[in-house]
């Protein structure tokens, strides 16, 4: 959300604020029978300015939650697309090492996180099977294990390089 509309919705609390204040303290002089403190002629017509402004609070509120709404369907989007294209990413890699159907389960199950026993009770397998997998996903793909390569892959989320190459001189 922009600063302008930030300070405009604590504009709109301010106002809804004193509006629910002068009510409330309207009530309890009302309901006690004591005169009314501000001395106001028309005290009615006030009343409507504020209920009026009450109501424009309500309007803007209505179109913030919209507004907010439509933020949310829209990152939703952009996250989805994300989400997409980074699994999309992760296929054109297991393509290109030649991965197994097999080696393609087992390398995404390690990529979430699960362990050697989790993958092979998934897959109702022996861990030793489950090893000998993730031994030939780590070697198709040059890298020496589960950290190496879901490195690799955050490795391309990341825009800039973690470390700087050297200079040359």
């Amino acid at each position: 959300m922009k600063n302008s509309g930030k300070a405009w919705l604590w504009l709109v609390l301010v106002v809804q604020a004193v509006c629910a204040t002068f009510f409330v303290v309207d009530g309890l002089f009302d309901w006690t029978g004591m005169p009314e403190p501000l001395g106001f002629r028309d005290i009615h017509a006030f009343e409507m300015v504020l209920s009026l402004a009450l109501f424009a609070g309500i309007a803007a509120t209505a179109m913030q939650i919209r507004a907010l709404g439509q933020r949310e369907a829209q990152m939703q989007r952009q996250l989805d697309m994300a989400s997409g294209a980074f699994e999309q990413l992760i296929h054109d890699h297991f393509d290109e090492w030649q991965l197994s159907k097999a080696e393609r389960e087992v390398a995404m199950l390690a990529l979430k996180g699960l362990s050697v026993a989790d993958i092979a009770a998934l897959r109702q397998t022996k861990e030793g099977t489950i090893k000998a997998q993730c031994g030939a996903v780590y070697r198709k793909a040059s890298v020496s294990g589960r950290m190496q390569l879901l490195s690799y892959f955050v490795e391309e989320l990341i825009a800039e390089p973690v470390l700087d190459k050297p200079r040359q001189a």
